[in-house]
């Protein structure tokens, strides 16, 4: 990115529907819905402290239609928007992106990164050149995508996005940026996140032990 500021915007979907395949990680396999619901925030409360703390980080919006969120983050600085058009994740990235400062670059971060680092979101942005994306640590997801200011953001999440954004002229990020990388959708990659090091709510669901 040619600014050293860009706004982003992080989608967190509602806790008593996020990660469904994590159900039972913060509870020894019980599946309790509370006990799920506070590692699901958990995960995008962790990933939204390293966003807060990016020194290239300028703005941050968060669509979220989950009332928890939206008071968990109050005082936090990010601003926290409605997903009215409630039509899928890209839907909710595009509106969340319109409401950024037109001469920021912008882009779309995933919010189950616990492990993610500010210095590690700081360089993916400066290795960003025109639009660029960074792929999940499977390879085939994404979990960052960055555009240029005045640039159309062109979200293409979900699965097989890697591809679907390397089609849409997005160039991939090089280097491990391996918290960057490690989103968290099954025990096993939160298992891998805890390896690397998680923030400490997710850490003191006992996770990590």
């Amino acid at each position: 990115m040619s600014s050293r500021e860009v706004g982003l915007v992080v989608p967190v979907k509602g806790l008593d529907a996020a990660k469904s395949r994590l159900r039972g990680a913060a509870d020894g396999g019980v599946g309790d819905p509370a006990r799920h619901a506070e590692l699901a925030l958990a995960l995008a409360l962790d990933t939204l402290d390293a966003v807060l703390a990016a020194e290239r980080v300028a703005a941050v919006v968060v669509v979220t239609s989950d009332e928890t969120v939206g008071r968990e983050l109050a005082g936090t600085g990010v601003r926290i928007v409605r997903d009215e058009p409630a039509a899928g994740l890209n839907a909710a990235l595009v509106h969340g992106a319109a409401l950024l400062p037109r001469d920021l670059p912008h882009g779309a971060l995933q919010a189950d990164l616990p492990a993610l680092r500010p210095e590690e979101l700081d360089a993916a942005i400066s290795a960003a050149h025109d639009r660029a994306f960074c792929a999940d640590a499977r390879g085939d997801g994404t979990t960052l995508l960055l555009a240029p200011a005045g640039a159309p953001l062109d979200p293409r999440f979900g699965p097989g996005s890697a591809v679907a954004h390397t089609e849409s002229g997005a160039v991939p990020l090089t280097g491990e940026l391996p918290g960057l990388r490690r989103d968290v959708d099954t025990e096993a990659d939160l298992r891998d996140a805890c390896a690397l090091g998680v923030g400490p709510r997710t850490a003191g669901l006992f996770v990590c032990r």
